[in-house]
């Protein structure tokens, strides 16, 4: 596993050297869109509708749009004299109870290693937090971004969850009804014990994702009876190569014409 983030998690005035692992992936299959035609991989062009013509990296700028069709652009240095200062630390700021945290909040999930000399003060402040029930909320630099992340026990380590700022979510009330429907005791009643019927321990070995695995099965009974397959092509080189060809055979027969017409 590689780590993705070192810095140190600022505990008061003691600092804990860690280091950041991604604690999740995605698996879902990655798939090429290919012509339909010819099964070549489709290629992505960035083009100015414009000028009409294809934009290099280079040639790009960032800009915010303040009004329709209205941008006011942003130079890296405009974003360099905002940037805030990526002092490689989780500095914390509070400590809270988990289960005040509304999960919305929550958005990926990192792994923070002890990295030495700062073992023992990993291992006190994960004993303390077990000890009063806290997690911590803490902000941290990540690519040049500063986020609110929370910091908890997770097994036998410590796991840093980044954060959405309260302004980042959404308000529901748009979604509410207009009036609340009545509802009878009987009814309330057989909902509450379907609900308790169906309520079980958290196992999550017992879920997995059923399309991707229907998915995979699927690919691998076409490559095993070979239906579907393809191989992808280079039409690039591919008439280069035939037009070379026809050059010089074109070129063969205007010689053997030349040729012909001086013995006549």
């Amino acid at each position: 596993m590689r780590s993705l983030w070192s810095g140190a998690i600022s505990f008061g005035l003691v600092n804990i050297p860690v280091k950041m692992y991604a604690a999740t992936e995605r698996q879902n299959l990655k798939f090429n869109y290919l012509h339909s035609k010819c099964h070549t991989p489709i290629r992505y062009q960035k083009v100015c509708p414009t000028c009409q013509t294809e934009v290099t990296q280079e040639e790009i700028v960032r800009g915010f749009e303040y009004a329709k069709g209205q941008y006011v652009v942003l130079t890296e240095e405009d974003f360099a004299g905002v940037a805030v200062e990526a002092t490689k630390t989780i500095d914390i700021i509070n400590f809270v109870n988990l289960t005040e945290i509304d999960p919305i909040y929550f958005d990926k999930t990192y792994y923070l290693e002890a990295v030495k000399p700062g073992i023992k003060a990993y291992q006190l402040l994960q004993r303390a937090m077990a000890a009063t029930g806290k997690i911590a909320l803490a902000k941290v630099v990540i690519r040049s971004k500063q986020v609110l992340a929370a910091v908890r026990l997770y097994q036998d380590i410590m796991a840093l969850e980044t954060m959405f700022y309260p302004a980042e979510i959404r308000s529901p009330q748009e979604l509410f009804p207009d009036s609340e429907v009545e509802l009878s005791g009987r009814e309330m009643d057989m909902a509450v014990a379907l609900i308790e019927s169906q309520s079980v321990p958290f196992e999550p070995v017992k879920y997995e994702n059923d399309y991707q695995k229907a998915l995979v099965e699927l690919i691998d009974a076409k490559i095993a009876g070979n239906e579907g397959i393809v191989a992808q092509k280079t039409p690039v080189k591919g008439e280069i190569v035939d037009l070379m060809a026809a050059l010089e055979a074109s070129l063969q027969a205007a010689q053997s014409e030349e040729k012909q017409h001086a013995l006549h």
